[in-house]
């Protein structure tokens, strides 16, 4: 309950920060800038070296993938039905084909399954989301946004090896074999632990109530897709078809329905995808996607009859499940 507690207030003092006036306009994108560059990184080397990654943890790793496969089909074809112009449907396959499964998703996780699943959302999220973001996300938005162009193989591979948690997660699978002095490990406990708050506070600032004209049937569209319809496609496959039981596939299911990723929104308002609406589908999305979100997790443990994972041993020990490598 302290995460959802920090989520709801955290967001809350972005609307009041941007209304007092205390900060600049261009706050949000200092705040984004740190995180992605400090940050999300230290998470990342912090956590990863404790998972085990296999052959399950692969897998779930794939959800995102489809998550944003299955959002272009959709938003395309709607976006043909309902006459949409193309940055509108950018915006959409961007904000709403990837959730957001670092600033949001990974407190989520320690909330509802304790921090023994934190390193499954890593991978999912670095191996999936990010992965998605800087290969598929950047030829969707270059795509969109100049109607037709893609860049390079070389262009794609440079944006990816350039990206922060893109090298971080190099940094971590060294880590994984060599060790980190113990020092090294507060000093990255300290920079992680500023990831959630400044992003959620970032998200706030950018919540305007007052640009929701014209952009209520894309928004509505976005949000459908995003926290609810997204989740359930991925839900029948991994629950059904690969039949992939246990809290790693509830896990990732849980993931698919955060809400829109901040990332994915970065990118398309960077490339002119209607700005108004990637703020909307963020603003609305994040706080909505607490209680749609928690729904999910009561489905998902009906579905499975699984309780609740969390403990105080798990949630003290980070990477103590088996899944971190750890136990029988």
């Amino acid at each position: 309950m302290t995460n959802l507690a920090l989520l709801v207030l955290c967001i809350g003092l972005g609307l009041v920060l941007r209304r007092s006036g205390r900060l600049p306009e261009n706050a949000p994108q200092v705040l984004n800038a740190f995180i992605t560059n400090v940050a999300l990184p230290a998470l990342i080397v912090r956590v990863l070296p404790e998972a085990a990654v296999t052959l399950q943890t692969l897998a779930v790793a794939a959800v995102p993938w489809a998550l944003f496969g299955l959002g272009i089909i959709f938003f395309v074809t709607v976006g043909r039905y309902c006459g949409w112009r193309r940055d509108t449907v950018g915006a959409l396959v961007l904000s709403g084909g990837l959730a957001n499964t670092s600033f949001v998703g990974l407190p989520m996780i320690e909330a509802f399954y304790g921090a023994a699943y934190l390193p499954v959302g890593i991978v999912i999220d670095q191996l999936g989301t990010y992965l998605v973001l800087s290969t598929l996300g950047i030829l969707a938005a270059v795509t969109f946004a100049s109607h037709g162009q893609t860049p390079s193989a070389l262009a794609i591979a440079r944006r990816v090896a350039i990206f922060p948690p893109f090298q971080a997660l190099c940094v971590a699978a060294v880590v994984a074999q060599t060790g980190m002095p113990e020092p090294f490990l507060g000093v990255l406990d300290r920079l992680a632990s500023t990831l959630v708050p400044l992003a959620l506070i970032s998200v706030g600032f950018q919540l305007r109530l007052d640009e929701f004209k014209g952009q209520m049937q894309p928004l509505a569209a976005g949000l459908a897709f995003k926290l609810i319809l997204g989740p359930a496609l991925i839900a029948v496959p991994v629950l059904g078809v690969f039949a992939l039981a246990g809290p790693v596939a509830e896990v990732a299911i849980f993931e698919a329905a955060m809400g829109p990723q901040i990332g994915g929104a970065i990118v398309a308002m960077q490339h002119g995808l209607n700005p108004r609406l990637v703020t909307l589908m963020v603003g609305v999305g994040i706080p909505l996607s607490l209680l749609t979100a928690s729904a999910w997790f009561w489905i998902i443990s009906t579905l499975t009859g699984h309780a609740s994972c969390t403990n105080d041993a798990a949630r003290a020990r980070p990477g103590s499940h088996m899944l971190a490598g750890k136990g029988a």
